[in-house]
């Protein structure tokens, strides 16, 4: 049906207006902008939902920007190069000076603690080579090189002599040293690099087996597999040793990311979970040093931060996730929110449809940012008296002016439910101005996070 028909057919559904009373006229527009304000909020979600959807695909349009991005660095690499190419040589005269020169970056110093080697070259002749005269110092030119030494495998021999006794015959002999992997072949040097090059520098074990086999060691993919199963098992008592020190502290951040997970002999993937719980009470004047423990999950239920947590007492600072809400029941631990999360709601909203009052949400959250932003690094009593002065104000106007404003808008529509949600967990939103070691977002968390799943869209984990 085209759009003449459809909107004759709507003509002629109307009553006849000439015919109706006020009254009747007055209920018909009535029903009308009803329905008008139904369609209007239809809308807005419609609206909203695509731009999350948006958000949704927003990783795999990211990882699409990159390898773009980094096929353009390669590009620029070689004309770089075929530039620098090109260029006459030092002892050649040059035909044309452009006034256009190319820039090239600021070179800077190079690090003062890398070892240097200096190399002298002393003028050959003794003398004059005019005169004959006595030559004398006059002064010197220095300039440096950075060179690289290539990594390089070394074999160590390890000799044990044994020794007897010429009276008894006692064999006495040292033990033997302490491997990091029981009659394993790798040494903790060439173990970390392997760690670090597939965990920190996202290079797989199979790369690697190729980098090596260039310098003529053969080392099969399954043979590194074993080695990181054996450093894992030799590393648990120090990853046993950062759980505990994570999880003494009195205040956390939790959360937690997806991770792709291979299902051996299947080639499918199932999605598992890595909860990261972060200590890090920097921002309030404290000097303990900040760390983060991850634990693995093949799910998301909420069993898992309750086994985690299950001797931890003290603050836990994380989303809105349901599967912690089994942990504030007992009260041994407390709930602090994040404001991030609030914030991104009415920021969603904003870019979705411009809501006026999505964007004054933003702006009486920024208010509080900014007062975050002057006391961050002060004790936890300092920040407590500030927020009580200054920020307390600004909250309890905020309740205020939320409370008024859902009372007038529709309960279905999307800004009543960023609204419903901050009121929802005003307490523990709020709790930063009554505690000085709790700050007002989990970004923290989602920092850490980050970190641990940066490669994770590079590579899938084993199950």
């Amino acid at each position: 049906m085209d759009a003449g028909n459809s909107q004759g057919k709507r003509e002629r559904q109307l009553p006849n207006l000439d015919a109706l009373d006020p009254q009747a006229l007055k209920a018909l527009v009535l029903a009308q902008q009803s329905e008008l304000d139904s369609r209007e909020t239809e809308i807005e979600n419609l609206k909203l939902l695509i731009l999350k959807l948006k958000r949704m695909h927003f990783g795999p349009r990211a990882e699409k920007f990159d390898r773009d991005i980094k096929q353009l660095e390669l590009r620029l690499e070689d004309l770089e190069s075929n530039q620098a190419a090109a260029e006459p040589l030092p002892t050649q005269p040059a035909t044309v000076v452009s006034h256009e020169t190319r820039r090239k970056p600021a070179r800077r110093p190079l690090p003062a603690e890398l070892p240097r080697e200096t190399e002298t070259i002393a003028p050959s002749l003794e003398a004059c080579p005019d005169c004959g005269g006595t030559l004398r110092m006059l002064g010197e030119d220095v300039c440096e090189t950075l060179e690289y030494v290539p990594a390089r495998f070394k074999v160590i021999r390890t000799v044990r002599p044994k020794l007897s006794c010429a009276c008894c015959s006692r064999i006495v002999q040292e033990l033997a040293p302490n491997r990091p992997i029981d009659r394993g072949l790798a040494g903790p040097g060439l173990l970390a690099h392997v760690l670090v090059s597939k965990y920190a520098d996202h290079l797989p074990l199979y790369r690697q087996s190729e980098i090596y086999a260039r310098q003529g060691i053969e080392l099969d993919r399954s043979t590194l597999a074993d080695w990181v199963g054996g450093a894992s098992r030799t590393l648990r008592p120090l990853v046993d040793a950062l759980k505990r020190y994570v999880l003494s502290a009195e205040k956390l951040h939790g959360d937690d990311v997806p991770v792709p997970v291979l299902e051996p002999g299947n080639g499918k993937t199932k999605t598992g979970r890595l909860w990261t719980y972060v200590r890090d009470d920097r921002p309030a004047g404290s000097q303990a040093a900040p760390a983060v423990w991850f634990a693995y999950s093949p799910d998301r239920k909420g069993e898992h931060p309750a086994r985690h947590l299950s001797s931890y007492k003290g603050i836990l600072q994380a989303d809105g996730y349901a599967g912690f809400n089994q942990l504030y029941e007992k009260g041994e631990i407390v709930e602090a929110a994040c404001w991030a999360h609030v914030r991104r709601k009415f920021h969603d909203l904003y870019q979705a449809h411009r809501s006026p009052i999505a964007k004054e949400a933003l702006e009486r959250i920024a208010q509080l940012y900014g007062i975050e932003k002057e006391i961050r690094g002060r004790s936890p009593a300092e920040r407590r008296a500030i927020r009580s002065e200054r920020s307390r104000p600004w909250l309890e106007s905020m309740q205020a002016w939320l409370k008024a404003t859902l009372a007038k808008l529709s309960q279905k529509s999307d800004v009543a439910a960023a609204i419903l949600y901050a009121l929802g967990r005003w307490s523990a939103l709020v709790l930063y101005c009554e505690d000085g070691r709790v700050e007002m977002d989990n970004n923290a968390a989602y920092t850490a996070s980050g970190i641990g799943g940066v490669g994770l869209n590079r590579y899938a984990v084993f199950a």
